[in-house]
């Protein structure tokens, strides 16, 4: 799971570490239906820095709840704000994630670097995706490279 740094960084997570936060934002279908359809409560997820100098895997999270409606993009205001979606059928939806803990940084250099990661959705040449799927292979490979070092 994607996020600027700017706008929630895992230490936002990590200040409230027992308080549910609402991943919202999402704006792509395909984004979309990966959280809607193939997360479930209780999996983890890497918390991924992007937008900023050097994007990485800063920590992990845990989904927290199940799919419903993203209320930004009801808000006029809000830079998430989409005026084609309706109340009776909302087209953006999100989940709340809660703080598992902060991990040693692994930057995205790092991941590319690694051959067992070569098929990764996420380090697919022009992905933009603020949600992919993770095998459970590179989930285990991950995990492996953050208490390496």
């Amino acid at each position: 799971m994607k996020s600027e740094p700017d706008e929630v960084s895992i230490d936002h997570l990590a200040a409230e570490p027992n308080i549910p936060f609402p991943w919202f934002g999402v704006r792509n279908y395909q984004a979309r239906n990966f959280m809607r359809d193939a997360m479930r409560v209780g999996d983890l997820a890497f918390f991924y820095h992007s937008g900023c100098a050097e994007p990485g895997i800063a920590g992990v999270c845990r989904i927290a709840s199940a799919p419903y409606p993203d209320a930004t993009q009801f808000d006029a205001v809000n830079p998430y704000f989409d005026p084609k979606s309706k109340a009776d059928s909302p087209r953006w939806l999100l989940r709340d994630v809660i703080f598992v803990q902060k991990t040693r940084y692994l930057p995205l250099t790092e991941l590319r670097a690694c051959p067992e990661l070569a098929n990764m959705r996420l380090l697919a040449r022009g992905n933009r995706l603020s949600i992919t799927p993770v095998t459970a292979e590179e989930w285990a490979f991950i995990n492996r490279r953050l208490v390496e070092n």
